[in-house]
């Protein structure tokens, strides 16, 4: 149940009403004769929706969305049993990539061209030339077309006999108008077949849709195997080509590395230039002047050593040895000899005096062993130095003789210049020579081997049906029917701007929901829905009822107008049932009809409509005449009676106000059935003397823009809206959200109303 909050207090003592949400939370207040931003701006967020509110409003839609389905696959379905089969036949063929290099004297003749990216894709245009097909046409004897009326069945025939036209007549060619219809067969034929390369292979399928089955597996094979030929043929040619323009090549080449050769010789003969046979080597002064050099270096690494040694043997002194006597077999026993006589003559020091004659002999051996010691080193010292002199001398004699060869080793580099200009041009043409000449043997042999680098993997041995392909066609117009579907329910619900539910109320006309009505049922009454207790109809209202209890400070507003936007709303209904259920709790009511255009009020309750409001207004009556009892105890009816010509200014005479007043005298509640606001001055006028307003709109009928500008008119006329009442709501209106899940709105009066299905009775 949505109901409204505190009110607070007006300067009149009357409550403003504050607009509340679902949950009870405030929304703003009104001021009397203010309109709400809310109000005018509500559209801006008319399509905020979320997933769980679109799919709400895809199972409102449903039978929609449905219904476009149903209509797309049955014409998807029409369609694609009207159409003509087409057949699809597949041959396969393999593209390696086995290319002859006529240019590059490569041992492998693929190296040009496996990471070329361009080779595949040249010999998929290749099977896809107008070249190809026409070959293809001859081929299979398309080309004529008495040819292929001969072969093909009639059905086939005529497919193929509109690509040769109507023909000149007899005896009579043009040869412009027959060059255009080849090529029109032509492009017709290619207009039947396509090429699909199979990823990450060298495999290429080739594809032919024809609505002959026979010609589409002919037309397959013949393909693959004319593009196996003309590559064949094309190797074939380009080997030929090849191989006599590299004979006419080697003719000159031969005749330039004569001619080149016999030059070379002559200069060497006038300039006397000997060569050794290996460019490397060079002439033989340059061979001897680089002999020379390297025996000048070891020259100087023995005169280095030499003048080592020598400087060595020259800074010693006396005994001292150096590294040349170390290795003296002669000095190094001389010296341990010594050593060991020292080494006595030590030992017997502490026992005998030096002048000893033991002694004396012992000082006499060790005097004898220097001597030869010395002997001995100068002897080295000598050798060592004649070592040293004839190295040095031995240098002095290679620097000389190199000194000698260099000017003539010079004057024959400038001899020589021309020479090998005249050699490396003997030297190229005898390399060109040579690569032309394996290559041209190499062509020999690759043209009698003859192989093809396309291969025919598969031939095409039946045709399957391409199209129409039905189940792919029914699925996708289930896809595309399920879109459209979408589409027009968005659009629908696009273009409906009517009120729906509670949740629009509160979003557009920024008004807090005081109950949800129920749709009646065919056949059923009013006054049978009202008099069962049970029943959905009669529990909504009673839950208006406790609503409007908490519509101002003071409660029940005393005085309230039911209005609506437009007419044919419910608002009568809703004032009479309104009125019926404040009376069934003891309540003093007085219903006032003042709809004196479209009166209906005496219809429901079932009384007579002689005399009423429009006589007392216009003075013929008074009100002890004009308040009527009813069936309802404690509930008073004042009707419109006759309907009078100017009902605005009748309403807004002080009889209308002195009514109002006797009746807040003696009655608890005035309910007064007032008239639509829209296009009328009655509602605004009435609205102005009640302490409330509650505005009734039909679910799904009511215009978002006309309730909204009902608002507003009952605004500026400073009326106090309690809340709006929505009627003759149905399940398919319900949003989501709402507390009860819309229980409160429909579905739970099914559960809670004593209408409903008892809960069964918890048993163990």
């Amino acid at each position: 149940m949505t109901q409204n909050s505190d009110p607070s207090d007006s300067p009149s003592g009357n409550a403003l009403p504050i607009r509340r949400d679902s949950t009870g939370g405030e929304l703003a207040a009104y001021a009397p004769g203010v309109l709400s931003t809310d109000v005018l701006n509500a559209d801006q967020d008319e399509f905020n929706i979320d997933l769980m509110g679109l799919w709400h409003i895809l199972m409102k839609r449903r039978w929609t969305i449905a219904a476009t389905v149903g209509i797309v696959f049955v014409f998807a379905l029409v369609a694609s049993l009207m159409i003509t089969p087409v057949y699809r036949a597949t041959a396969s063929v393999q593209i390696d990539r086995e290319l002859m290099n006529i240019t590059n004297n490569d041992a492998n003749p693929m190296a040009g061209f496996i990471n070329d990216p361009n080779y595949l894709n040249t010999q998929y245009q290749l099977l896809q030339s107008r070249e190809l097909a026409s070959r293809v046409l001859s081929d299979i004897g398309f080309q004529n077309q008495k040819r292929f009326e001969s072969v093909f069945q009639p059905s086939a025939a005529s497919q193929i006999k509109s690509w040769f036209g109507a023909g000149a007549p007899p005896g009579k060619t043009d040869p412009a108008a027959e060059k255009a219809k080849a090529l029109r067969r032509v492009d017709a034929f290619k207009s039947g077949y396509t090429i699909e390369p199979v990823r990450n292979t060298r495999l290429v399928k080739i594809h032919y849709n024809s609505t002959d089955p026979g010609f589409a597996i002919l037309s397959a094979n013949s393909l693959a195997e004319a593009f196996q030929s003309r590559n064949l043929e094309t190797r074939f040619e380009t080997s030929s080509y090849a191989k006599s323009y590299l004979e006419d090549q080697l003719k000159q080449l031969k005749i330039k590395l004569e001619d080149s050769e016999a030059q070379l010789v002559r200069f060497a003969a006038k300039e006397q230039i000997v060569s050794s046979g290996d460019e490397a080597d060079g002439t033989l002064p340059e061979q001897n002047l680089g002999a020379l050099n390297a025996a000048l270096a070891k020259a100087k690494e023995e005169r280095i050593r030499a003048q080592s040694q020598w400087s060595q043997a020259q800074s010693s002194v006396g005994m001292v040895t150096f590294g040349a006597t170390g290795g003296n077999s002669i000095v190094r026993s001389l010296m341990e000899s010594r050593s060991k006589l020292m080494a006595d003559y030590q030992n017997k020091l502490s026992q005998f005096k030096p002048g000893y004659p033991a002694m004396l002999q012992l000082k006499a051996q060790i005097d004898e062993t220097d001597k030869q010691i010395a002997a001995e080193i100068a002897a080295i010292k000598s050798a060592i130095r004649a070592e040293y002199e004839a190295a040095q001398q031995n240098e002095n004699m290679i620097v000389a003789q190199i000194g000698s060869l260099k000017g003539e080793a010079l004057d024959l580099k400038s001899r020589s210049i021309q020479y090998n200009i005249f050699k490396r041009e003997v030297d190229t043409n005898r390399q060109l020579y040579e690569a032309t000449l394996q290559r041209y043997k190499e062509i020999g042999v690759a043209a009698g081997v003859g192989l093809n680098n396309i291969l025919i993997v598969d031939k095409a041995v039946s045709a399957n049906k391409y199209r129409p392909n039905i189940p792919l066609n029914l699925a996708v117009a289930l896809l595309l029917g399920l879109v459209l579907g979408l589409l027009l329910v968005l659009l629908l619900e696009y273009m409906d701007d009517t009120l729906k539910n509670s949740e629009d109320v509160e979003k557009r006309l920024s008004l807090a929901v005081l109950g949800v009505i129920p749709k009646l049922k065919a056949g059923q009454t009013l006054e049978a829905v009202t008099a069962d207790v049970r029943s959905a109809f009669a529990e909504a209202y009673r839950s208006v009822r406790t609503a409007l209890q908490f519509a101002t400070a003071t409660g029940v507003p005393r005085s309230l107008l039911i209005t609506s936007a437009s007419p044919s709303e419910g608002k009568t209904t809703a004032a009479v049932t309104i009125a019926r259920n404040f009376s069934q709790i003891g309540k003093r009511v007085l219903l006032i009809d003042s709809d004196m255009r479209k009166p209906s009020m005496h219809k429901k309750m079932g009384i007579d409509n002689e005399i009423g409001l429009s006589n007392y207004l216009a003075g013929a009556a008074t009100l002890e005449t004009i308040i009527r009892e009813t069936d309802y105890p404690g509930l008073r009816v004042v009707t419109t009676g006759p309907l009078p010509p100017n009902p605005a200014e009748l309403l807004h005479d002080d009889n209308m106000r002195r009514l109002l007043a006797h009746g807040l005298q003696h009655f608890d509640q005035i309910i007064i059935d007032g008239p639509p606001v829209m296009g009328l001055a009655d509602a605004p006028i009435l609205s102005s003397g009640v302490e409330g307003v509650l505005l009734v709109i039909e679910a799904g009928v009511t215009r978002k823009v006309i309730a909204a500008n009902a608002v507003k008119r009952l605004l500026s006329a400073r009326a106090r809206l309690v809340g709006v009442l929505i009627n003759k709501f149905e399940a398919k209106h319900a949003a989501y959200g709402y507390g009860y899940g819309y229980g409160a709105d429909y579905g739970a009066y099914n559960y809670y109303s004593y209408g409903g299905n008892t809960p069964k009775k918890l048993t163990r």
